[in-house]
């Protein structure tokens, strides 16, 4: 409405209610705001009312306060007060003075408190104002912002008190002029005053809280300016530390130097506060821009996450939550969660935790969740010792949870589950376990102590006591496959642990017989198949539970998942270690059974090493011994697999086959043969593949062969003492000559196989024709390959003297017999 038309409006005030505030030393003054518009005449054309509230500090306020002199001070400076209630102001702000500090702001997310929510920095401390402001008047208030700081300051505060009010940004947002001014005012004044930094930031923070206005905050490139802000304010901060401490230093020795210290020490004091309300309000402006990923990704570029780590050092809790809470956004990706581990973000936090604000340590909880994704973060976090303070806070209930979570990643490497040992955490864990009223323990729970039943000495101390009954007898009464699983690990270690689960073979083997539920079965067959006890008798367990046809069933190919299989595979290898049982797997035909399992399971690594493994204990029993011999397959398919990718295979394979050679010659025979082929094969295709031209050498780079190179009997033909036709002397080679191609040495003895001379000459074995592999031959005694290259027993390759390989080089099958001795 326009001045010549003001006549026609009629304001009208009504005063309210005056309450304390409920955070800040201040009182709130409650009044109706009532505007009329006029006619010519003086009707009522057009009323409005409108609820309104002020608020008036009184920071001065104290223990020493006169409260009746300060009671009238504000009654005469504040119009909507009527001086009939100086009583009662008298009575709120005696109440304002003795309310205990941690009824304040400060004392908001306390223990036991946990409100898992950023809240809104307050108004700059700072800026006192009697008016309230009106958006009608906001082009009164850009005015102020083209006076000198102390009118900008008070400009901008009136317009943060419009801003604040989120039904007048859409307002502000339509008057061109007042966004484009203060973003001026901010790039030309911001280091003139801290007030007016962070009164504007503020008004720019309170668009950022919507992400409709985020293009406008934007468009005035606020962003990179405050970022810039930030910077600055910290090395401020550097510096003021680096002032205090060289006075400190100095005033150790004298009063005066000493008065000057505490004097600096208090204006640090002031300036840190102001300071971070600057950074609150800045961190909080950027926290709401990089919800946009591109945004972020230009904050990380321009440093945001050193800025962020730098503010971690600070105490006000506030600006801390507000910190951690960014770096929690910032860790869910891997470049950041890398920088961070750059620049030892672990020792930061290490100091938050424990602390006694709620809100702060429920976030630095969840922060350090994210980085514990990461293994060296995990390893970092217990050599700074934070695994005792996780433990510590499983007793509260704000937090147990997450630092379940945390224990878990911890849990996860092997190093790291030997030092829970040393903390509280296995009675605490087994606490809630046994407590737990549900049907189904929390997985993050369950989770933990299956990781921590996989270390030996936890184990031990879970079954300290009645542990492990207890333990068993809520698995059995639940039916749950999860705590079965802890129980199985438990299981797995050899020592007196393993004795303790003898009264319970009874109750597992009816799980196992009479369960629906597969993953039950799975666990109970492998805590059964953990129980190499000697004294147990397996014998009766089989028979009593017939556990015969249920194995025999189970081990038909596709009657179960191949997880169950395995199990039942690896409990007849525990029970086939005892002779009877043994001999009642093999008379009942399960190792046809398990021949064609094999067959049918060839590319599951892990069945097949376990039915290897199977075999290579029925090999030790004279009972069964006889069978897996003569009347089964066993020892062909142990043959074909001694020669497997996987090495645990090979390995069982090479143990099984060694048994049956000492008992059966005629399979010895047979199994010297094949590994002879294969060592012979495998030599003749290295030899093939390695070929060159006519003009090339024969076994490829010179700098690799084993061998003598023809180009290298060229070149030395002073090397002989006599030479003929190709014939040579006795002593045929050089000192030196020798050093260069004679056999490595080790400890002072030529390598090779026992009982052989330097080069391989066979000194006592004799081999026949018929039992070497095509493409082999014996010359002299000596065994070679089809190029004249002598073999050892194994059919590899051996180094040989000058002339032996001149020959060879030229395909003479007229071999000479003087190798060098």
């Amino acid at each position: 409405m326009q001045v010549e038309d003001a006549r026609y409006l009629k304001r009208k005030v009504k005063g309210g209610s005056i309450d304390v505030h409920p955070t800040e030393k201040a009182l709130v003054v409650n009044y109706e705001l009532e505007a009329t518009i006029l006619g010519e005449l003086g009707d009522e054309m057009l009323g409005e009312r409108k609820e309104c509230q002020k608020i008036i500090r009184v920071r001065s306020l104290n223990s020493t306060t006169n409260i009746g002199s300060l009671s009238r001070e504000v009654v005469e400076k504040c119009k909507l007060i009527h001086p009939s209630k100086l009583r009662e102001v008298e009575q709120l702000l005696y109440y304002l003075q003795n309310r205990k500090e941690s009824q304040m702001s400060h004392g908001s997310g306390k223990k036991g408190e946990l409100t898992g929510k950023l809240k809104d920095p307050p108004p700059y401390e700072g800026t006192e104002l009697d008016e309230t402001a009106n958006i009608t008047e906001i082009e009164d208030y850009i005015e102020l912002l083209y006076e000198d700081i102390a009118e900008k300051v008070k400009g901008t505060a009136l317009i943060l008190q419009i801003a604040r009010n989120p039904d007048n940004l859409e307002e502000l947002l339509q008057n061109e002029t007042v966004l484009g001014a203060l973003a001026r005012v901010l790039r030309e004044d911001w280091k003139r005053s801290v007030e007016l930094a962070t009164n504007i930031i503020y008004i720019f923070f309170c668009f950022s809280s919507f992400t409709q206005f985020h293009s406008v905050v934007s468009h005035f490139k606020v962003g990179a300016l405050v970022m810039t802000i930030i910077e600055h304010e910290l090395n401020r901060h550097d510096v003021w530390m680096e002032e205090l401490t060289k006075k400190k230093k100095a005033s150790a020795s004298d009063l005066q130097l000493k008065r000057d210290y505490d004097r600096s020490y208090r204006k640090y004091q002031s300036l840190l506060k102001k300071q971070e309300q600057l950074l609150r309000v800045s961190f909080y402006l950027l926290l709401n821009l990089a919800e946009e990923t591109k945004v972020e990704m230009k904050m990380k570029n321009k440093g945001i996450l050193g800025m962020l780590i730098r503010t971690l050092e600070r105490e006000n809790m506030e600006l801390l939550i507000l910190v951690v809470s960014f770096l929690k956004k910032l860790s869910i990706y891997v470049e950041n969660k890398e920088e961070m581990r750059e620049k030892h973000i672990i020792e930061k936090l290490g100091g938050i935790i424990p602390c006694d604000h709620e809100d702060l340590l429920n976030i630095t909880l969840r922060l350090l969740l994210n980085l514990s994704f990461d293994s060296e973060m995990r390893s970092q976090m217990i050599k700074l010792g934070l695994l005792p303070k996780f433990v510590a806070l499983l007793d509260n209930d704000n937090h147990s949870l997450i630092v379940l979570c945390l224990l878990y990643h911890i849990s996860m490497d092997d190093k790291a589950k030997s030092m829970f040992t040393y903390t509280d955490c296995i009675p605490k864990v087994m606490k809630l376990v046994l407590s737990n009223p549900g049907d189904r323990i929390d997985p993050e729970l369950v989770a933990l102590c299956i990781n921590l039943a996989c270390n030996k000495r936890n184990s031990q101390i879970i079954c300290e006591g009645s542990g492990l009954r207890l333990l068993m007898r809520r698995a059995l009464s639940l039916r749950d496959p999860l705590l079965l699983k802890m129980i199985r690990n438990i299981s797995q270690h050899d020592g007196p642990t393993k004795a303790f689960f003898i009264e319970f073979i009874s109750d597992i083997a009816e799980v196992i017989k009479q369960s629906d539920d597969e993953d039950l079965v799975l666990e109970a067959l492998g805590i059964l198949a953990n129980l190499t006890i000697p004294d147990l008798d397996y014998e009766l367990i089989l028979r009593e539970y017939k556990f015969i046809p249920w194995i025999k069933e189970r081990l038909q190919p596709g009657a179960a998942e191949d997880d169950l299989v395995l199990e039942v595979v690896m409990l007849v290898g525990t029970v086939a270690t005892d002779d009877a049982c043994a001999a009642m797997l093999a008379k009942s035909g399960i190792i046809q059974c398990l021949i064609e399992l094999l067959n049918a399971k060839q590319e599951d690594d892990e069945i097949v090493c376990q039915i290897v493994y199977v075999f290579y204990q029925m090999v030790f029993h004279e009972a069964t011994r006889e069978v897996i011999i003569r009347k089964t397959q066993a020892p062909d398919y142990l043959i074909d697999l001694m020669h497997d990718k996987n090495v645990e295979i090979r390995k069982v394979c090479d143990n099984t086959l060694d048994i049956i050679c000492e008992f059966d010659q005629e399979c010895a025979k047979k199994i010297k043969l094949e590994k002879f082929r294969w060592h012979n094969s495998q030599w003749l295709e290295m030899v093939e593949s390695h070929q060159l031209d006519d003009e090339g050498l024969m076994y490829g780079d010179e700098s690799y062969s084993p061998y003598i190179q023809e180009s290298d009997i060229l070149d030395r033909p002073d090397l002989f003492y006599g030479y003929d036709e190709g014939e040579m002397y006795d002593g045929a080679v050089t000192p030196d000559y020798l050093d260069d191609y004679a056999v490595p040495m080790q400890n002072g003895e030529y390598l090779g196989q026992p009982g052989m001379s330097m080069y391989g000459r066979y000194s006592q074995q004799e081999l026949d024709l018929e039992e070497l592999a095509s493409g082999a031959y014996i010359i002299d005694g000596q065994v070679v390959d089809q190029y004249g290259n002598p073999l050892d027993e194994y059919g590899r390759p051996m180094q040989v003297s000058y002339d032996y390989a001149y020959d060879a080089h030229e395909n003479v099958r007229d071999y000479k017999s003087n190798y060098y001795r």
